[in-house]
């Protein structure tokens, strides 16, 4: 396992308790390098949505597990905040929940000249990821390779 994925399995392990302690459950753990400096971001979420009291208290108690831990060897920068309205869909458990909604995804490479897609998240497994599009045509129901998106996303309407 890389170092990247240790620290993040780790920091989800003592982030878990934190979470339900505080009515909130775990979107998402990250570590990553940003420039110079390392991050590593905990998304938390819940009913009705996280507000920055829910933040506040996960990210002191979150960071006192972690100085207890002391599993980290990199100087780095914690945050703690909401997924978005926006959130990018990572894990089965995101693609799971999402089931339904409108999303939108960025391929690395073309599809027919395009690179940006939109439309209705209906399937999802280990390798693919199905969105029912609208097209001049039609709808139609579009296969990606998960490893051809850069990424996918929750629309938001406004």
């Amino acid at each position: 396992m890389a170092k990247k994925d240790n620290y993040e399995a780790r920091a989800e392990e003592l982030l878990m308790p934190i979470a339900e302690t505080n009515g909130c459950s775990i979107y998402d753990v990250e570590y990553v390098k940003e420039g110079r400096d390392w991050y590593l971001r905990a998304y938390i979420d819940k009913e009705g949505g996280v507000s920055i009291n829910d933040c506040e208290a996960v990210s002191r108690a979150f960071s006192d597990k972690l100085d207890e831990a002391d599993f980290i060897s990199d100087a780095y920068i914690l945050e703690v905040s909401s997924p978005g309205l926006g959130r990018a869909l990572k894990k089965d458990r995101h693609f799971e929940k999402s089931i339904g909604e409108e999303v939108e995804l960025k391929t690395f490479k073309p599809i027919d000249g395009e690179k940006e897609f939109s439309g209705i998240l209906k399937a999802y497994d280990k390798d693919t990821v199905t969105v029912e599009t609208q097209s001049k045509t039609g709808q139609q129901s579009m296969v990606f390779t998960r490893s051809d998106i850069a990424v996918i996303r929750l629309a938001i309407d406004f």
